[in-house]
């Protein structure tokens, strides 16, 4: 899928953000929602979307909305911190099939990442369904620290 499309209102964050399919939440604003990647790359390993933006990628999404996605963004990296104590933190954002993007909702990864790990990105699909009971003992260490 190229840069340039329309925005698919059943894709799945859109479908997360309309309650049709659940998803582990870990922070949440009037403009921007925070969950647990049931695929996840590593421990903790969280997405940032916005609420309200249409937008599918980086170079379409409202100024004000890209602001409030990399506050979130933020935030939630700092509470993850708290909870998993990382030696780094990734921050991931694609745009575009080519570049890695498999959902068309434009979003953030934030990934805790431990001396030793593995270093890059796999495509969605490539790793396991995480334990949903283990995903919501660490949701919960994680909201803590809000």
């Amino acid at each position: 899928m190229s840069l340039d499309g329309t925005y698919d209102d059943a894709n799945i964050f859109a479908l997360i953000l309309q309650g049709k399919i659940p998803s582990m939440k870990l922070y949440e604003d009037d403009t921007t929602f925070a969950f647990l990647d049931i695929m996840p790359q590593t421990r903790g390993h969280a997405l940032v979307i916005s609420k309200w933006s249409k937008a599918r990628n980086l170079l379409e999404i409202e100024d004000e909305a890209l602001a409030q996605v990399m506050a979130t963004t933020k935030k939630v990296a700092t509470a993850i911190r708290k909870a998993l104590n990382p030696d780094g933190i990734q921050i991931a954002q694609f745009n575009g099939a080519p570049a890695g993007q498999t959902i068309f909702h434009l979003h953030v990864h934030i990934l805790p990442r431990w001396e030793g790990d593995p270093k890059g990105f796999a495509a969605h699909g490539a790793g396991a369904m995480a334990d949903k009971d283990a995903l919501q003992v660490l949701a919960e260490e994680i909201r803590a620290q809000f």
